[in-house]
């Protein structure tokens, strides 16, 4: 059976997914799901993922939630396929770290500035900034940090692509659109590290993906 991605291709966490199943080279399906119609909330959807969020994922009868497990499942079930994504012995408590700055470091200051930079405007409201300019001096520290580690190595997690690398990629690709550039601008390593990453074959079909939705 070929999987299933429930999402929309303006969901950076769906986009994750979907960049670590072409970095596999796997086939799936991308269900779009209907968010402004309140799809995300509806019985059957709620079926898939209890909390009402995209993405959710199907491999034949396993049903997962959460971008980051997905692709952590997909990176360890289909070891054999595609980019490894994943690498053995003491490296992936490297990656594994670097998976973690992501999620609890990089992702929120980011999806704060994004909110304000992105989607206010879009929807008509005011940003806020104050919030952008306290949220930007944090994420600079944070990016200091990446650039640190990026002085020292080619990837984040080891001297190949791994999942530490996709996982922040599609919410830094949104940032690149917004005056947060200019952060990333600033760290030459980083910005040759991101540059490098949003060249991946992989990656070119996740934007051709969202262009044609």
């Amino acid at each position: 059976m070929v999987m299933k991605v429930y999402g929309t291709v303006l969901s950076t966490a769906a986009m994750r997914v979907c960049a670590a199943l072409y970095e596999k080279n796997l086939e799936f399906e991308f269900i779009p799901v209907d968010m402004r119609a309140g799809e995300h909330k509806k019985e059957h959807f709620l079926a898939l993922n209890p909390f009402g969020q995209v993405p959710a994922f199907e491999d034949g009868d396993l049903k997962l939630f959460e971008s980051r497990a997905i692709a952590q499942y997909v990176a360890h079930v289909y070891a054999d396929k595609g980019t490894p994504l994943v690498c053995e012995g003491k490296p992936m408590a490297t990656v594994g770290v670097w998976m973690q700055v992501e999620a609890h470091q990089f992702e929120p200051l980011a999806l704060k500035l994004r909110r304000e930079l992105l989607y206010k405007p879009r929807s008509g409201m005011a940003t806020d900034a104050a919030v952008v300019e306290e949220n930007e001096a944090k994420l600079a520290k944070v990016l200091d940090v990446y650039e640190a580690r990026l002085s020292q190595s080619e990837y984040l997690g080891c001297d190949c692509f791994t999942l530490a690398d996709l996982h922040p990629l599609p919410t830094m690709t949104t940032l690149m659109g917004t005056p947060v550039k200019k952060l990333f601008d600033a760290r030459p390593k980083l910005s040759a590290w991101l540059a490098n990453i949003s060249a991946r074959p992989a990656w070119a079909k996740v934007l051709a993906m969202r262009n044609q939705q």
